[in-house]
């Protein structure tokens, strides 16, 4: 599929963007799995514990837990409060793609996912840092302008070096877990920061719409 309809164009991650993801992964591990994730850590490395034990996972365990839960279940995963309504009204003045960093093979579930809460949207999979899968998205679309939305900071810092001219909005809607992670705004690789859909929606428009969007700071 290939489009250059040359429309503003608007690039987003999923989990904690569109859809809640570690407060159900949380529920999972301690309901099926007997381990207690920790939110206050700001990050995923020892944040996951045995009940009981307190014996922290190692990194192996650790993955081999996540890749399971979106193995086989992503079907808990609930739409960020106010998102499909926010992502309708962007949709007027934009193109709306999803980059998750997900495996390849999970691309299809993802979409069929996305869709099923009303979120009928390309996805795009991506292993690492973001930049230079964004790069090939807009080398693809060739957008008059365009915004990334994501929740790791890392991955801003990643697309303000590849693709400076984009606009960068860092989101958690995740309220357990957006006060400990690192803020990408503060860091300077996000235009801005917002945690909550229809605060977002008109920052978002306004960026795609103004003329001298690629300059606004």
């Amino acid at each position: 599929m290939t489009n250059r309809s040359g429309r503003p164009l608007l690039i987003t991650d999923c989990d904690e963007v569109l859809l809640y993801m570690v407060s159900h992964f949380r529920d999972w591990l301690a309901e099926e799995e007997g381990v207690t994730f920790t939110f206050d850590r700001g990050e995923f490395s020892g944040a996951m514990s045995h009940i009981g034990s307190g014996e922290v996972l190692e990194p192996a365990a650790m993955w081999s837990l996540l890749n399971r839960f979106f193995d086989g279940q992503m079907h808990r995963q609930t739409p960020v409060d106010g998102v499909v309504e926010a992502l309708r009204e962007v949709s007027h003045h934009a193109d709306v793609v999803v980059l998750t960093n997900l495996m390849d093979f999970r691309q299809e579930a993802r979409r069929l996912q996305l869709a099923e809460h009303g979120l009928d949207l390309r996805v795009f999979t991506n292993q690492g840092p973001k930049g230079p899968a964004l790069k090939a998205i807009l080398d693809e679309y060739q957008p008059s302008r365009a915004v990334f939305v994501d929740d790791l900071a890392q991955h801003h810092d990643s697309v303000a070096a590849v693709t400076p001219e984009v606009g960068r909005l860092h989101f958690c809607a995740e309220p357990l877990l957006a006060p400990h992670i690192a803020c990408a705004h503060v860091a300077g690789h996000a235009h801005a920061r917002i945690d909550r859909w229809p605060d977002a929606a008109p920052w978002l428009i306004d960026w795609l719409t103004r003329a001298d969007a690629v300059k606004q700071s």
